[in-house]
């Protein structure tokens, strides 16, 4: 019997909208049904938006940053979509990702000093993530990016997992120096102590002047390729240098 009231209302609430057209019926039904309305529209946009998401899901085969560099389309096509033509990969499936608009200089000259900041903390992100694993850069970006520790020696790389590659890249390699132990920190409290430091020279780079891709670009001055030190995709990074390097 504690039932007979609710079961009541809503036999009430049926015949009130059989009596109703148009838009007084679609008010009536708000009123009463928006609740449940609501977190049934909330259902189905979760859904289709998961289903959407796996529909058009790409992997990224390689995250490429451009540092101190910009590249006009062309060069922007080069570098990332005819990759993956190289590859033979399915564009709907795989992407390339191109990191732009990156800028590291100590100069407060430079007109792109005031992205610096901006900059750094978005290279020390990427690289903490494992989301980035080639560097296209000029020689400030590349001495920043060897003495942080953050690239693979490619001579040691290139000898141990492709000899040929190495025999054919060799004179293009690119030394720099890696601090592995400085005395900055003592200097901030003992400004009388002179600079001291550990340092490693190693091949972090490899000058892409004499790539066609790089060569019909008209930079003014040398790019330079390094693969970052904890990338997860070492493999497709030597088939990028394969690529820039193959012959057009």
């Amino acid at each position: 019997m504690k039932h007979a009231p609710l079961k009541l209302s809503a036999l009430i609430r049926d015949e009130n909208l059989h009596s109703l057209h148009g838009g007084k019926k679609l008010q009536y039904i708000w009123d009463y049904y928006k609740l449940p309305l609501t977190l049934l529209c909330i259902v189905l946009y979760i859904i289709g938006y998961v289903i959407y998401g796996r529909l058009t899901h790409k992997d990224t085969i390689l995250y490429t940053a451009l540092v101190n560099v910009s590249a006009g389309e062309d060069l922007t096509r080069g570098l990332g979509r005819d990759f993956l033509d190289y590859l033979k990969l399915d564009s709907s499936e795989n992407k390339p990702e191109l990191y732009t608009g990156l800028y590291l200089t100590d100069d407060e000259r430079n007109e792109y000093h005031q992205y610096t900041y901006a900059s750094r903390m978005k290279i020390q992100a990427a690289i903490d993530g494992e989301l980035m694993d080639v560097v296209l850069m000029n020689r400030e970006a590349f001495d920043a990016f060897s003495q942080s520790g953050y690239l693979y020696d490619l001579e040691e790389l290139l000898r141990s997992e492709n000899p040929g590659l190495y025999e054919l890249l060799s004179s293009d390699l690119v030394g720099n120096i890696v601090i592995l132990e400085d005395n900055s920190m003592d200097m901030l409290f003992d400004p009388s102590l002179a600079y001291r430091a550990e340092t490693k020279e190693a091949f972090y780079g490899i000058d892409l002047s004499r790539t066609s891709l790089i060569g019909q670009a008209g930079f003014g001055e040398p790019v330079y390729l390094g693969i970052v030190a904890n990338s997860p995709r070492v493999d497709t990074a030597l088939k990028y240098l394969q690529y820039l390097f193959a012959e057009k």
